[in-house]
């Protein structure tokens, strides 16, 4: 038996089936609508250390945080608190 990570994101969560339709759909956005590589990986990181996180999805709003910080013009939900 798997034991996953219940405040990780996605994949690490043992989410993989949401985590490739997460990944399927940010592929058909344009990448006019993306953050840089760097921008996603410090948000993520970000959301990594929050305690609204759990299972990949963000307790403040409900989205999967992969793809919250994917968007170039999202922010954190978390209005008492902003992690980016």
């Amino acid at each position: 038996m798997e034991n996953f990570c219940k405040k990780c994101l996605l994949l690490e969560a043992g989410e993989k089936a949401v985590f490739k339709t997460v990944s399927d759909y940010l592929s058909t956005l344009d990448e006019t609508l993306l953050a840089d590589r760097a921008l996603y990986e410090q948000r993520l990181s970000a959301c990594r250390g929050c305690e609204f996180l759990i299972s990949g999805m963000c307790l403040k709003c409900g989205c999967y945080v992969e793809l919250r910080a994917a968007l170039k013009d999202k922010i954190c939900p978390n209005c008492n608190g902003r992690k980016w």
